[in-house]
């Protein structure tokens, strides 16, 4: 059986994007990113909601992402192994392999991805993420928190939701970054 992670590259103040759209200022440097990569390294089916698979897609299909270096393309290739599973009712086709559109999101149906997982799943993006924290099914949380404040935007975390956590790590990082994680109490 396969853990569900929640996984946010977060503001100080808890945004993923700012009030502009923008994330430039969460790019993870070197010593992040490997240590995103080995965190990343066991998950073998991400859930993405349209707007986050469209921007993570491009470990895929933009071939100048994995030649700016090992790191990157190491994570290109760890992407593109693994299932990808994209819930939305506007998507028409998926432009990456591996990679399957569902309609809307069944709990069910994610729990028993889960319990026929031989690895572990994230689901990215607040929007999906809020109905897996309401239906029960996120197991843990891979929090990155940057170091600003970004004053306003899309909320890393869902609201009108309330989940107990228990710190189970965390790690600095040398350009201000934490990485906290936690076990949801059920």
């Amino acid at each position: 059986m396969g853990l569900l992670k929640y996984t946010a590259i977060m503001s100080l103040d808890g945004y993923i994007e700012d009030e502009g759209g923008k994330f430039d200022w969460a790019v993870p440097d070197a010593e992040v990113h490997a240590y995103v990569n080995e965190q990343e390294r066991p998950i073998g089916t991400f859930l993405y909601g349209r707007r986050m698979y469209e921007a993570m897609s491009g470990w895929e299909t933009d071939q100048s992402l994995a030649e700016q270096g090992p790191l990157m393309r190491e994570f290109a290739e760890l992407w593109q192994a693994a299932e990808k599973v994209v819930y939305s009712s506007t998507l028409e086709k998926v432009s990456t392999a591996r990679t399957r559109i569902e309609r809307h999101f069944n709990p069910e149906a994610v729990r028993r991805m889960k319990e026929e997982a031989p690895s572990d799943l994230t689901v990215s993006g607040p929007e999906l993420a809020f109905h897996a924290f309401k239906s029960g099914l996120v197991d843990e949380c891979d929090l990155y928190l940057t170091p600003i404040v970004v004053g306003g935007g899309k909320s890393a975390l869902p609201s009108q939701v309330r989940v107990p956590l228990e710190l189970l790590g965390e790690r600095r990082f040398r350009n201000g970054m934490v990485h906290l994680h936690y076990r949801v109490i059920p």
